[in-house]
């Protein structure tokens, strides 16, 4: 079971080399994670984009090329079309973003031709290796997903808990979180919550235990489920998937953990045919080497299910 991202790259080692297709590649932080990810044997990496510029931008960051293939394409769409093609084929493992933006990238991931749509519903995973929590805590959606329906959450969770699977937790506690802990009809969150609930006691939703809905303090500190006198519920502040209501609850909550307190992370796109490696400029280096060891692992696990 990985505990922490130290554990997710011992794991990747266990998995044969996967390749990432990057599209866009002439940007900074981008080439760093890729070397840096090539360094660390997590994955070797295929550059799509303006040779020239991919060559100026490593020279800058003092980079060796040595290693890599560049495929030299001028116009940036064509070149994410390029590289999503690349792993549409199976010539690589993971798609990740390069310099264009997101709603170009998006449009690739989504192309009929040569993307990597599946007929799932999308939904971002981001993983969280947190001081003073002794697991890893998988969030969801932070990003993508606006106002998920019941039916799209129940899909959100399956993303999700293929994730978990990947990562070596076999059977990962979820937790859909709203304001309080129990249901009230005037709340819808709290009513989708119980019906996900009842849905995976009926084996409508499997390879994970659904409790909620769940408060946040809950859902992740055992101290308050005793003050609260909630031992008796399925998750006693040991939650590994935190499903959030919105995309703002989620994405506050990201935001706040990762300017206030010390974590790692990294996070992927799931219910596409392949990990694809969606993270923001703002992100630091390591978010996106984390990131690329998340994808290797789930895609590893995709490999061994087909």
């Amino acid at each position: 079971m990985s505990k922490s991202f130290d554990d997710l790259i011992s794991k990747v080692s266990e998995c044969s080399v996967k390749k990432v297709a990057v599209a866009v590649a002439q940007d900074s932080a981008v080439l760093e994670a890729v070397q840096a990810a090539k360094e660390r044997n997590i994955a070797e990496a295929i550059l799509v984009g303006d040779a020239d510029k991919i060559k100026e931008v490593a020279a800058s960051i003092n980079m060796s090329l040595d290693g890599f293939e560049i495929i030299d394409e001028k116009e940036d769409y064509t070149a994410a079309l390029k590289a999503v093609e690349l792993v549409h084929t199976g010539k690589a493992d993971m798609y990740m973003k390069g310099l264009i933006d997101t709603k170009s990238f998006l449009k690739s991931v989504l192309d009929k031709e040569v993307g990597l749509r599946t007929g799932k519903t999308l939904s971002h995973v981001c993983v969280f290796e947190i001081e003073g929590i002794d697991h890893l805590l998988f969030l969801s959606d932070v990003a993508f997903l606006t106002y998920p329906s019941l039916e799209e959450k129940v899909h959100i969770v399956e993303n999700t808990v293929a994730v978990c699977h990947a990562c070596g937790i076999p059977n990962p506690k979820v937790a859909p979180l709203a304001a309080v802990e129990v249901v009230n009809p005037k709340m819808p969150v709290t009513v989708e919550a119980a019906e996900l609930t009842k849905m995976c006691e009926e084996g409508k939703i499997t390879g994970c235990i659904i409790d909620g809905p769940l408060s946040l303090d809950l859902a992740i500190d055992a101290e308050a489920a005793k003050h609260k006198h909630a031992e008796d519920r399925k998750i006693v502040g040991d939650a590994d998937i935190l499903l959030f209501p919105d995309i703002h609850a989620g994405n506050l909550v990201y935001k706040c953990l990762v300017h206030t307190a010390k974590v790692k992370n990294g996070n992927i796109l799931t219910g596409t045919k392949a990990p694809v490696i969606l993270t923001s400029r703002s992100d630091d280096f390591e978010t996106k080497v984390n990131s690329i060891a998340l994808g290797a692992v789930v895609a590893e696990s995709m490999k061994g299910q087909q």
